[in-house]
């Protein structure tokens, strides 16, 4: 009776999605949960000096990663005071420090900005459960090392694990989906449900680590997510197929550039590739830059520094919750097209604002905007690969299923660079244009994009990811038709 039930778990696909809903949320909830109590930890590395603990600026507004400033600003624990941040870089007795602590800020998503093509050529040889397991039970050690780690140096090794896991989750996570939900409908609407999990994991993340940290402790919040982990760990081993990928050993043996080259070389890939790092590099800039702007201009409480990516958060869900299914059925391109532009005006709008009420409107239609273009377009990656499996079954891209895992490798490398490159470079800029003209620029950018968009949706023909025929459109069949198909996924903005 067991090995049945284990047996029709297992070939669930709905079980399995939620699975990787979990884990994903998992992933995000860990990069948050330390946000509120990062304070804390600072001030118990540096407290045999003499001098106060002053967490310096530089390090908070050029060295962030997703989420981090806008909660550790409004944070003040001990010595840590929010006032304490208007002094110049030259009374700062940490100074010395901003390289290191930069390091461990930055280091979760340069770790798996390295791993993620790692992770695309493992899964096309093992396959996508034992990766999403391995990275599971990452989140699980960084998790114990959070609690346990009394040093610089913990703390920098739980991080970078982390970057291992989230890489294996988000690669082989939406890979695993792909595979399994290959009608095309179906496949926007479960993928954007499951990106939702990414905005549900930081939003919770937040409240979740201060008020287990203020009630239990530092070590409780990572107590209590490595039980998380080890129960969708168990629930992994119980439902995903762990039976490795067996394949040829010309295959194996073969020059891993066939695999990556014609994904990397395919205009259409390129162009939702730039669409997806041009719109998070919104979001990854406007991060570590907004609250020194709140700070000058609009003078805002300690708990709107905290509150005021909320709107953002909440906009990400909506989008990639309910406009999986929407993008699906009035074409894929076109709300890609229109999120790109909410992207845009967003960035040029939230240096207007005189009030931090003022700013909610504008966060609101950047996040959903970014919700919308993931929702649009990561889907659409997998049919691509699906075309080209369907025009030449002899790639090593299409074995007996197609391999997902080196297209959504590179669309996590995009994000990835977004995450760690874009706010290093939004640090150094504010300076020089100021946070006003920085921001109009990156909307400027985002809205230039759009008719990219435009072209390569209506003009650019589907080219072969192998032989490179872009002079022959691919055909796709009509959705009236009782054969089904993919017409709707490169769909025309006429």
């Amino acid at each position: 009776m067991f090995s049945l039930i284990s047996k029709e778990r297992r070939q669930s696909r709905a079980f399995v999605a939620f699975v990787i809903y979990i884990s994903l949320y998992l992933d995000n909830m860990l990069l948050t949960v330390i946000v509120p109590i990062l304070p804390d930890y600072l001030v118990h590395f540096y407290s045999n000096t003499n001098a106060t603990i002053i967490i310096p600026k530089s390090v908070m507004y050029k060295h962030f990663d997703l989420h981090y400033v806008p909660k550790l600003m409004g944070a003040t624990s001990g010595h840590v005071s929010l006032n304490n941040l208007t002094t110049t870089d030259q009374s700062i007795p940490l100074e010395s420090e901003n390289g290191s602590i930069g390091i461990l800020l930055a280091v979760k998503a340069l770790v798996q900005l390295l791993f993620n093509p790692i992770v695309g050529n493992v899964s096309t040889k093992i396959g996508y459960s034992i990766p999403i397991s391995f990275g599971t039970f990452n989140l699980l050690l960084a998790s114990m090392i959070f609690a346990f780690g009394q040093s610089y140096a913990s703390l920098f090794i739980a991080r970078a694990i982390h970057g291992v896991g989230s890489a294996c989750i988000c690669v082989c996570g939406m890979s695993l989906v792909a595979q399994l939900y290959t009608e095309p409908d179906k496949r926007s609407r479960i993928m954007g449900t499951i990106m939702g999990s990414i905005a549900v994991g930081v939003l919770v993340g937040y409240p979740f680590g201060g008020i287990a940290y203020d009630i239990l402790g530092k070590a409780a919040p990572f107590h209590i997510l490595s039980i998380l982990c080890l129960v969708i760990l168990l629930t992994q081993f119980y439902s995903l197929d762990f039976v490795t990928r067996h394949k040829t050993s010309s295959i194996v043996s073969g020059d891993e550039r066939s695999k990556w080259w014609p994904l990397l070389t395919n205009k259409m890939i390129l162009i939702i590739i730039g669409g997806i790092w041009i719109s998070t590099s919104a979001m990854s800039i406007l991060e570590p830059c907004l609250p020194l702007w709140m700070m000058n201009v609009l003078h805002p409480k300690k708990w709107q520094l905290g509150t005021v990516f909320i709107p953002d958060s909440v906009g990400y869900w909506i989008g990639t919750n309910f406009f999986g299914g929407i993008a699906y059925k009035f074409g894929q391109i076109k709300i890609a097209i229109l999120a790109v532009t909410s992207v845009g005006i967003s960035c040029i709008i939230i240096p207007s604002a005189t009030t931090v009420l003022g700013l909610l409107l504008p966060h609101f239609g950047l996040g959903l905007g970014i919700g919308v273009i993931d929702a649009a377009l990561i889907p659409l990656l997998a049919t691509i690969v699906d075309n080209q499996c369907t025009s030449d079954n002899e790639s090593d891209i299409c074995e007996s299923t197609p391999n997902y895992g080196a297209v959504y490798a590179i669309q996590q490398i995009a994000v990835s660079l977004a995450y760690s490159l874009a706010p290093i470079v939004g640090g150094e800029l504010v300076p020089l244009i100021g946070f006003s003209w920085l921001m109009r620029i990156i909307g400027i950018l985002n809205l230039m994009y759009g008719p990219f968009l435009v072209y390569f949706g209506t003009k650019e023909p589907v080219c072969n990811m192998m032989h490179k025929q872009c002079g022959i459109p691919l055909t796709l069949p009509d959705l009236s038709s009782s054969e089904g198909g993919y017409k709707r996924f490169y769909n025309t903005v006429e």
